[in-house]
């Protein structure tokens, strides 16, 4: 089931609703590391794209309230940053190997991705057994820096029919924002939306180009106080 940001807002709001309850009551030849390469310098425009097409914004005043405040202007640029340095830490060999990617985007919003060869099985929503020490180490992060939305888009190749492929890119979106949030993230964080075939990264007529379009990525937003 495909969430939306309509069911995250009005959950989000349940829990500040329980929040202010409880104050009340209690005071093809390419090598790995060069699929990353490539994938880094292709997707910076795609995955900007990506970012206005989530409806986020709904519930947002419930979502800062959940996170305990909005980051105020001046703290956002270190506070990305910061987070940026852990992911690459924390992550530094898969990114060694190109089966992790962490990029900084404009506007302080950085993305983590990560190759659906790598992470999934073929043909499938089911994330593989050997990527769930990976997906720890995302997730460790994500819960330290709190004041942040995350969204998880799913993309596939042009292999098969479109809705097909749409179908399995929302799946696996879905998987990923499931891991997260029984690894402890706020589940009012997290976005997942599938794009199917449609924002592709590399040309289809390749296999390389293929593996490169058959992605997850986490585009990581702070949550900013308003003027």
């Amino acid at each position: 089931m495909k969430h939306t940001a309509l069911t995250k807002g009005t959950a989000a709001a349940a829990v500040v609703a329980v929040l202010i309850s409880g104050c009340a009551a209690d005071g093809s030849g390419m090598t790995e590391t060069g699929q990353g390469a490539a994938i880094g310098t292709a997707t910076g425009a795609a995955a900007g794209a990506i970012i206005g097409s989530f409806s986020g914004n709904a519930g947002r005043g419930a979502l800062i309230g959940a996170v305990g405040g909005a980051l105020a202007g001046g703290m956002v640029g270190a506070y990305m940053e910061e987070q940026r340095r852990d992911f690459e830490r924390a992550l530094a060999d898969e990114i060694a190997r190109g089966v992790i990617r962490v990029q900084l985007l404009p506007g302080d919003q950085l993305v983590v991705g990560m190759t659906g060869a790598t992470s999934f099985e073929v043909d499938s929503d089911r994330i593989k057994p050997g990527f769930y020490s990976t997906m720890d180490k995302i997730a460790a992060i994500v819960r330290r820096y709190g004041k942040t939305e995350l969204r998880v888009a799913g993309h596939t190749d042009s292999t098969g029919s479109a809705s097909y492929n749409q179908t399995l890119s929302e799946r696996r979106a879905v998987a990923v924002e499931g891991y997260l949030e029984r690894s402890g993230v706020m589940p009012q964080r997290i976005f997942a939306r599938g794009y199917g075939q449609d924002r592709p990264i590399a040309s289809n007529a390749s296999e390389a180009g293929r593996r490169l379009n058959r992605r997850v990525e986490i585009t990581i937003v702070p949550i900013q106080a308003r003027g």
